[in-house]
């Protein structure tokens, strides 16, 4: 099976790539080849409008089927970091959390910021992921994973992307930006989405 990612995020893709591998190889499935954007011409420009996770991730699904055969299947994901603290936020923005000039180090540094005067018992988060599958014969499933936990004073690790080094999952000691790769694959908010994916694959056998 090959799936086009919709995504322009080089670190999606390779967190994709390892969820992909080791949930279907757990479930004694054939490996899928996922595919980057780039190697259609690129993740079409998406305005991500909607307010909501659902609508972003079909927008950016329909926007990379429009550009591929009929018969190709289309992965999309749309996912953020819900503080409570700040009401949600950054929420469906997290991208743009900084502004639409700003990129991932913007991003956290922001956060960092808006959070400094935030007390340790009230810095509650969540990451959300929902997967979008779009395939031929009308097939259009969701998938949704979410990870509860709560926010450093300051990032720790290199490791991850984006919020990463600032997040501490629920039940762990370190934040994603310093935990191992299969660790972070057994807690993460994409990797509980990925697992309802591979279950329906698993399924459809």
């Amino acid at each position: 099976m090959r799936l086009h990612l919709a995504s322009a995020n080089p670190g999606k893709l390779r967190e994709h790539l390892s969820l992909a591998r080791a949930l279907l190889e757990r479930r004694g499935l054939p490996p899928i080849e996922l595919v980057s954007a780039a190697a259609v011409g690129g993740m079409p420009a998406v305005p991500e409008d909607t307010g909501t996770f659902e609508g972003n991730v079909r927008q950016k699904a329909e926007a990379l089927r429009a550009r591929l055969p009929a018969e190709a299947w289309v992965l999309a994901d749309d996912s953020g970091l819900c503080v409570d603290a700040l009401g949600g936020a950054p929420g469906v923005d997290s991208a743009v959390y900084a502004g639409p000039e700003g990129d991932s180090a913007a991003n956290l540094a922001k956060l960092v910021r808006e959070m400094r005067p935030v007390p340790g018992g009230l810095r509650a988060a969540h990451f959300v992921c929902l997967l979008l599958l779009l395939g031929p014969g009308g097939v259009d499933r969701s998938f949704t994973g979410r990870c509860e936990g709560r926010l450093l004073l300051e990032p720790s690790g290199a490791g991850g992307f984006g919020y990463d080094p600032l997040f501490v999952p629920a039940g762990a000691s370190a934040s994603f930006g310093e935990l191992p790769e299969a660790e972070k694959n057994e807690l993460s908010h994409r990797a509980r989405a990925w697992a309802k994916l591979a279950d329906w694959l698993s399924a459809r056998r």
